[in-house]
């Protein structure tokens, strides 16, 4: 019986594929492609190695020496029986979402402080108003929960506004690449809230960042603060949130949320100041994610041929 590698994605296109069946053919696996789970089923008894995101891809493949999931999160693989298969492990694509992720931050900055919300609610009533006071990235005291590939990437493109400060937040407290003025760890969040103009989150969904900004927390931020998270709904308190909203006191975007989808009678759904989107700033459309996914993938794919370690392999303990 022959080594299988099976692939599961809507997104990557076939010169994609291509890229994969060439390097699977030089290492002696079969490769199949699928653009969805259910086609996928029925070839995953003997499957070595899966390229896909679902829990059902890992929870049929009783053979399973590694899944590698196109995204970063890995929430979906959490549950103590998610594998078939003892003997898997779990790498993601991190470091994949960087660019896209990042224009997507900027843009919602950007709308928020430019006021285009409350201007397209004026072109919607088809009023000439004009007027309404804006603020700019540029002076902003900037705080990144989450100094990884997102919160880097961010920061490359915010330090050309011109910001006040650029400071991280993450476990260390280390600096990666110097790329913040300061970094402080998690321990010492509460120190950074209250110099907060803009609080950009790209935390993963793990036991120790669930509800991270939460009732206290949130009151610590200033006065008319901006919030905008990418990383995980679980991050922050939702309803704590909204009672800030609609206190007029803080504006928040927000592309991720505590259940998804988000209920149609979920009350945020008409809270003020909030710019909401169903979880697409990480989508897989963007040229570059769909090549830097394909890539890195070959490169552990080559590691594992190798028998060296795998780069992005997850400790599902921890969740990252």
């Amino acid at each position: 019986m022959g080594r299988k590698l099976v692939a599961v994605n809507p997104a990557l296109e076939e010169r994609h594929w291509e890229q994969i069946r060439a390097a699977a053919e030089k290492h002696g696996f079969e490769a199949l492609f699928f653009r969805e789970d259910a086609q996928a089923l029925p070839h995953l008894g003997d499957a070595e190695i899966v390229f896909g995101q679902s829990a059902a891809l890992a929870k049929n493949s009783p053979r399973l020496r590694w899944l590698c999931t196109p995204s970063a999160g890995v929430n979906q693989f959490s549950a103590p029986d998610a594998f078939a298969s003892p003997c898997a492990v779990l790498t993601n694509s991190s470091g994949a979402y960087g660019v896209t992720i990042s224009e997507h931050i900027v843009m919602l900055a950007l709308e928020m402080l430019r006021r285009q919300m409350d201007y397209n609610a004026i072109v919607q009533r088809r009023e000439w108003k004009r007027d309404l006071p804006v603020r700019s990235i540029k002076g902003s005291r900037i705080t990144l929960l989450g100094t990884g590939d997102i919160g880097r990437e961010t920061a490359l493109r915010l330090r050309a506004f011109g910001p006040a400060w650029l400071l991280g937040v993450n476990r260390s407290g280390n600096n990666p690449r110097g790329l913040f003025d300061r970094v402080l760890p998690q321990s010492r969040l509460d120190e950074a809230l209250p110099q907060t103009d803009l609080l950009v989150i790209s935390l993963p969904g793990t036991p120790e960042t669930d509800h991270m900004l939460d009732a206290r927390r949130l009151s610590l931020l200033s006065d008319q603060a901006l919030i905008i998270n990418v990383g995980r709904g679980t991050v922050i308190d939702q309803k704590a949130l909204e009672n800030e909203l609609r206190r007029n006191r803080l504006c928040a975007a927000l592309d991720v949320f505590e259940q998804e989808p988000l209920p149609g009678d979920d009350p945020l759904w008409d809270c003020p100041h909030l710019l909401m989107a169903p979880h697409v700033a990480g989508n897989m459309t963007l040229p570059y994610t769909k090549d830097r996914i394909t890539a890195l993938f070959l490169e552990d794919f080559e590691n594992y041929c190798a028998g060296r370690p795998l780069l992005r392999q997850v400790d599902l303990k921890k969740g990252y």
